[in-house]
């Protein structure tokens, strides 16, 4: 197989991400943390993960970051906007998520970084306001204001090259609907202010039109149209997304490829979360909650295929519920009932009960996502990158591609996509030639 040609990572990387909150700043203070020495990058892949070559017999198995040229975490700059205007030192503090000890460790880098104003408006997220917000006479407007941003933080920090990360909270739910399905039309829609065009679409198509690569980490369509695919192949921009895979519907990803991979049924799958940081406070509104459960809903149709397999999953009852709850903070409980059947029909249960946090399971997705999209602009992929679902509950893919959630799967496939770059062989598990 062939190398693909990937551009050395010289210079800094910058990370811009829409919404300086429990996420970003945990994921900015824990790479800081990284650096210093303070603490290990639990959960992420590029820094601790490694990657099998060739053969078992070979011995071959490097480090993610080893293999494949990434930036390092000492090239990484961070910067952000939010409606509230607070540092990502007091934003950390009041998000609850880090200890006070940590925050203070890194305070210096934390207290530099202050959020730009934000494109906001409260119709799509209703539970939320605040006052550091750009003012314009459309989208179109907003969108240029965004794109000056953006140069204005490469030249301030000497960056060669940015990324950006959706880590805002959930938009209320939108329809595709034809706005979104040409450029043309978005770009129409955009300067006419269209209410079908959320704040998310306008912060994606000013990072594409900016030739910065995009990932969206909530369930909202922002990228996820027609119109910015065509904008990401015509400016040759890597885009992913959407929804990042913590929690609840980790634990999906995990436990439901096992049933299906041992023919067992599920006839239920009732799941309740309590969460009491901004997440849970926005998803109180129902028009949120509805962005938000259409993602968790998709994951067991597509693991389960009941089409495929009526007979176990054909009249399975999928409930997602999800509760604020204040006194929980940002470490969520997420409990899942499960009924499942084996050998002649006969029942069974399982009980999950996952006390997790979510901003420690997104802010190692973050930090992945910012070097593989980086890795992925320098190696010219263009569009949708399929192979960094691993990290999404609601993939992005090409139309009319159903979405491979399968956690195991989607882990395989982001590995052979970095053997493909390499030129390595890609692993596909068959080792039959042990034995002949």
């Amino acid at each position: 197989m062939s190398k693909a040609s990937i551009r050395p990572p010289q210079g800094k990387l910058g990370v811009l991400i829409p919404g300086l909150g429990a996420v970003s700043t945990t994921f900015i203070a824990g790479v800081e943390a990284v650096r210093k020495g303070h603490a290990e990058p639990i959960g992420s892949l590029t820094q601790m993960g490694t990657i099998r070559l060739g053969k078992r017999t070979d011995n071959r198995v490097p480090a993610v970051r080893d293999f494949v040229p990434l930036a390092g975490l000492d090239d990484l700059v961070f910067g952000g906007w939010d409606i509230f205007d607070t540092d990502c030192y007091r934003a950390a503090i009041g998000a609850g998520v880090l200890e006070r000890e940590l925050i203070e460790r890194v305070k210096p880098l934390l207290e530099s970084i202050r959020p730009m104003p934000a494109v906001f408006d409260n119709r799509y997220v209703k539970k939320l306001n605040g006052p550091n917000v750009k003012k314009g006479a459309n989208w179109y407007d907003l969108a240029e204001q965004l794109i000056e941003d953006i140069r204005r933080f490469l030249e301030a920090n000497a960056i060669a090259r940015t990324v950006m990360i959706w880590c805002a909270s959930t938009e209320i739910y939108i329809q595709p609907s034809e706005v979104h399905q040409t450029l043309a039309a978005f770009e129409e829609g955009l300067k006419k202010r269209d209410e079908r065009i959320a704040p998310s679409m306008v912060y994606a198509y000013a990072s594409i039109r900016a030739g910065v690569p995009f990932a969206n980490g909530a369930p909202n369509l922002t990228v996820d149209i027609p119109a910015l695919h065509e904008l990401a192949r015509e400016r040759n921009v890597p885009i992913a997304g959407k929804d990042f895979k913590t929690g609840q519907t980790l634990m999906k990803t995990i436990l439901a490829p096992g049933f299906k991979a041992r023919l067992l049924g599920v006839s239920g799958w009732f799941s309740t979360n309590i969460l009491g940081n901004r997440d849970g406070e926005v998803l109180e509104d129902p028009e949120s909650f509805k962005t938000k459960e259409t993602s968790k809903l998709s994951v067991l149709d597509e693991i389960l295929q009941p089409h495929l397999y009526p007979k176990l999953y054909g009249k399975l009852f999928h409930k997602v519920r999800i509760n604020y709850y204040p006194p929980r903070g940002d470490n969520k409980e997420g409990w899942d009932n499960i009924d499942i059947f084996g050998w002649l029909g006969y029942p069974m249960q399982i009980k999950v009960d996952f006390l997790c946090r979510d901003s420690i399971l997104a802010a190692p997705i973050v930090l992945d996502l910012a070097l593989f999209l980086d890795l992925s602009a320098r190696a010219g992929r263009r569009g949708v990158q399929e192979w960094l679902s691993f990290y999404f509950k609601s993939p992005m893919t090409a139309p009319g591609l159903y979405p491979e959630h399968d956690l195991f799967i989607q882990s395989m496939k982001l590995k052979n996509t970095l053997r493909d770059m390499q030129g390595e062989e890609l692993i596909h598990h068959l080792g039959s030639e042990y034995y002949d």
